[in-house]
Formats: C-alpha cells, structure tokens, sequence
C-alpha cells in the first residue's frame, strides 16, 4: 500500500511538471509569433504619408496658441448688431513682434542739413506716386460748398472702395478735434458707407445723427490712459485706435480720415507700429509743419527726417499716394520759417494697393 501511494504522488508531480512546462512553451511561442508579425516582411517597403503642405507649421501654431479663449468686449446696438449694422469681421491674428520705434531713413545729403531734408521731404509730398481714375472729393455724394478743405478719396476700381460702397460695406473713420465742416462725413454716410465721427468736444458719448452716422465723444492717441486717473475724467475718453477698433468689433476701416492738429505724427507712428494701418483701405491725412508736433523731439533736421521716414513706411506697407493738396490759405511756414515755398498745412490721400 506505501509503495501504490508514493506510485500516485510521483505520477500526479510529473502531470504537474509537464503542463508547467507546455505553459511556458506555449507563451514563447506567441511571443515569438507576436514580434514577427510587428516586424516588416521581406519584399515590402513601408510607405509614410506625406504630410499635408503647411501641416507642421499648423500643429505649431496651435501649440502657441493659449489655452484660454480670448474674450473681446464688442459695442453693440440695440438690435444686437454692430454700430452702424454691418457685420463685424473677424480679427486676424497677425503674430507679428511688438515694435517700438519706426526704421528711420538714411539722411539726405552728407551735411545732415535742415536744406537736405526739407528739399527731399516736400518733394515726396507734393508728387503723386500712382494715378487714380476716379478721384472724389467730400464724400461720394455731391453737394458744393465754397472753402471747404479737399478731402479726397479714390473710387478706381481696381482699388476696392467703389465695390466696398456699392455694396454697402464701407466703413468710414474720421478723427478730428472741434471740426465744424462734417460735409465730408455726411456725404459718405449718404452715399452708403457706416461713418464714425470722433472727437473729444462732441457733447455726448455717443450720437446717431443720421442713418449710417454717428459721433463719439473720443479723442484718439497715440498714449494710454494712465490709470492712477479717475474714470468720469476727460482723459478715460481718449484712446488709441486699436483699442477703439476691439471695443466696437471691427476688423477693417475703408477710408481714415484724420485732421488732428500736430498730434498726427505720433498717431501715425502708432498706428503703424501696432500694425494698425494694414487694416485700413484709404489714408486722408491733413499735415501741419509749421512745429515739430507733440512730442517729437531733435533739432529741425532730425524732425523732417522723421516726417519723412514716417511715410516711407507707409510705402513698405503698400501705401501709395495718390493726391496732394497745397492750403494756401495757411501761413507760409516750415518749421517756423519762411522758407522752401511751403505751407503750413497739406492734405494728403493714399490707397492701400493690396487692400481688398
């Protein structure tokens, strides 16, 4: 009987051992077949899709892209529309570095002369660089009056306003300080295109004067407001361009007018500098020289140095001017002196050539 039990137990731990033993061969033979398998078989070439043009900067873009969504606080009238009613663009995201100060031009002559650069600067203002077809002035809507100041915009085809105003997708910006004549305003307005009016003197914040017309109570700048200054002052009403643009949720200004005393120059510098001016179709610009202007500095040479390379950029930014007007009813003065044959004061008006 001892010997029959020691018989079974031998015979129960051999089963054990072998179907210990057929386990693992069993599990290294599907690892095996596993790792082949994964392998490329012979004769074939494994093929990569190409990725799609653009791909990877796309995939890179997005991961420079914040997280959180960027919230824009858009004006709006009581319909739900923007001022004006038509439909706000979308912003584009330009992604292009913050700048700080213009490129200035190399000097006109050797001598860094006031004559130098006087001589260059008013013999860029005063020639057109292309020709317009279709030149208008105050407004698309004729209505003559005596002593107006020319303001003239471009209605050739080929550089989208007239197409912008048929269709009643034009919009007007006009920045000014205490003007009196709005004849050009409301001859845009009249002719189809949405007018915003502003200036710091208008009596309220905001005001619907005709159909497509409205005036707002804002002094554009080319500075931030301070904020150690207590809102219900006048200086919370002045803001630079930009932000007025996020404010009312526009993306585009067809036509800029701007007459604003001196202060143009820095405004300019800003609006190019913030990549503002790429958003706009048409630049009407009244230019004062009879001082350097707010806070430009440097001797008198260095000024018309920096009027003059101010509008070289707009040339690099596609810009080309297309009409110049000489106000004779000025004083004669350049820089405080009776010199070059020049007036105080010159209206100027360029396209943007690549503006659709």
């Amino acid at each position: 009987m001892l010997w029959r039990e020691v018989r079974l137990r031998w015979r129960s731990c051999t089963l054990r051992l072998l179907a210990l033993c057929l386990a693992a061969l069993l599990c290294t033979h599907f690892s095996a077949e596993l790792k082949r398998r994964s392998l490329p078989q012979p004769g074939l070439v494994v093929r990569v899709p190409p990725k799609e043009p653009g791909a990877e900067v796309y995939n890179r873009r997005l991961e420079e892209v914040p997280s959180k969504r960027q919230v824009i606080y858009v004006r709006r009238s009581s319909k739900g529309a923007s001022p004006g009613g038509i439909a706000s663009v979308r912003r584009r995201d330009t992604l292009q570095p913050t700048r700080w100060h213009i490129d200035l031009q190399p000097w006109a002559g050797p001598s860094r002369s006031l004559e130098e650069e006087a001589r260059r600067f008013l013999h860029y203002i005063t020639k057109a660089q292309i020709t317009c077809s279709g030149l208008v002035t105050n407004g698309v809507t004729y209505q003559k009056v005596d002593n107006l100041k020319p303001w003239t915009v471009c209605l050739d085809n080929k550089f989208g306003l007239a197409h912008q105003i048929r269709s009643k997708q034009c919009r007007v910006y006009s920045l000014g300080l205490g003007e009196d004549d709005n004849i050009f305003e409301f001859n845009m307005a009249s002719g189809g295109c949405e007018v915003h009016r502003f200036d710091p003197s208008t009596p309220s914040a905001h005001i619907h004067e005709a159909e497509r017309f409205w005036h707002h109570r804002l002094s554009v700048d080319w500075r931030d407001p301070k904020p150690a200054i207590a809102p219900h002052r006048l200086h919370s009403n002045t803001k630079k361009l930009k932000a007025i643009l996020n404010e009312f949720g526009h993306w585009k200004i067809d036509v800029l007018k701007a007459d604003m005393e001196s202060a143009e120059w820095k405004i300019l510098e800003n609006i190019i500098l913030e990549g503002i001016v790429e958003q706009i179709g048409q630049l009407v610009l009244e230019i004062h020289l009879h001082w350097p202007g707010f806070e430009v500095s440097g001797n008198d040479s260095s000024v018309v140095r920096y009027w003059y390379s101010l509008f070289k950029e707009l040339e690099y930014k596609n810009f080309r001017l297309f009409h110049t007007y000489k106000d004779v009813s000025k004083p004669q003065l350049f820089l405080k002196k009776e010199i070059f044959n020049a007036s105080s004061c010159y209206i100027l008006s360029w396209v943007n050539t690549r503006w659709t």
